[in-house]
């Protein structure tokens, strides 16, 4: 792990699933949308790591959506 600061994963694309709770577009909840200015980085690496795992779990939320259509 290298000591270059985290960066925030927003990409402005602000809209929050009613299901899961998380933001379609960097995939944090409102609490650690919230709170990121105020984490230390090991924090911010801890957010960050959740992000792919969410990523995954939106994507085959989607695809069962689709497919009970």
């Amino acid at each position: 792990m290298n000591g270059a600061p985290v960066e925030s994963p927003c990409n402005n694309v602000c809209k929050m699933d009613e299901h899961t709770g998380w933001c379609l577009g960097c995939y944090r909840t409102l609490a650690e949308i919230g709170t990121w200015s105020a984490l230390d980085e090991v924090n911010k690496r801890a957010v960050i790591d959740r992000l792919a795992q969410r990523r995954e779990t939106a994507g085959a939320l989607r695809v069962a959506a689709r497919d009970r259509r």
